[in-house]
């Protein structure tokens, strides 16, 4: 088995002088980086570290827009309409792009978070919002969402290029989406269950969900939440069970 996939975290999440996650050491890991964009963590010092360590370790540079929420870390849903789902977007994703210029890289792509991502994956009107900013700021620029998804179908009608992504440490409902934080075992920590699942989403393109339903899944990249604690021992660990498996490690986005 010869074959390539992309490893994305969410990073650049701390803010003043609260510490979120472990940037220095998942950053030289990852091939993909989805940087906070200031509004549901990360401020502009914390941004431009970490677009400053991704372009010293060659890993690719995402936009991570969500709410303005702060205090809830994006993970909670607001009432926001199309239009300012759209302008809050374009601010996101042009302030962490003129972080990158100034470190010489630039925003490759686009991944809402928390509750933003997971919301506009059944609301098309919001899907539609993320998609329109995307374009609006560069249409050449990566939307990165779940498959099936209203996100991935507003992407393509707007011309862009989508790749979906799987979870690898987060447990799935049969209807594909992903067990809400708020249940039991919505974030898996075992570290052998994690690495399994992964390889057997990445050599079978099947996941089971929560309920042993198998899920076919196509997917691009495999996303590893920054602020799981276990977070670098688990980017290792995968890392090295793909590398066996003969799979390599490779961006979707240039």
């Amino acid at each position: 088995m010869q074959f390539s996939i992309d490893l994305n975290a969410d990073l650049g999440e701390s803010f003043g002088a609260y510490s979120y996650g472990a940037d220095e050491e998942l950053i030289p890991l990852v091939s993909s980086a989805n940087i906070a964009c200031g509004w549901h963590g990360g401020d502009p010092c914390c941004m431009r570290r970490a677009a400053a360590l991704a372009v010293k370790y060659g890993t690719v540079i995402g936009a991570h827009p969500g709410y303005p929420d702060i205090a809830g870390f994006g993970r909670r849903a607001m009432a926001l309409s199309p239009k300012e789902v759209t302008d809050a977007l374009l601010y996101q994703i042009g302030a962490l792009d003129g972080i990158c210029r100034a470190e010489g890289a630039r925003v490759s792509y686009v991944k809402p978070h928390g509750a933003l991502y997971n919301s506009a994956a059944k609301d098309p009107k919001l899907a539609a919002a993320i998609a329109e900013a995307v374009k609006l700021y560069d249409p050449s620029l990566v939307l990165l969402c779940p498959e099936g998804s209203e996100t991935a179908r507003a992407g393509k009608a707007a011309g862009l290029r989508i790749a979906r992504e799987f979870f690898a440490d987060r447990a799935y409902l049969s209807d594909g989406g992903l067990v809400p934080r708020s249940m039991a075992n919505a974030v898996i920590t075992d570290e052998d269950a994690v690495c399994e699942r992964v390889l057997k989403a990445v050599t079978e393109r099947t996941v089971l969900s929560v309920d042993g339903k198998p899920l076919k899944l196509d997917f691009d990249s495999i996303c590893l939440h920054g602020d799981n604690p276990k977070a670098v021992h688990l980017a290792n660990r995968i890392r090295s069970a793909l590398t066996e498996a003969g799979v390599s490690i490779e961006p979707f986005a240039e």
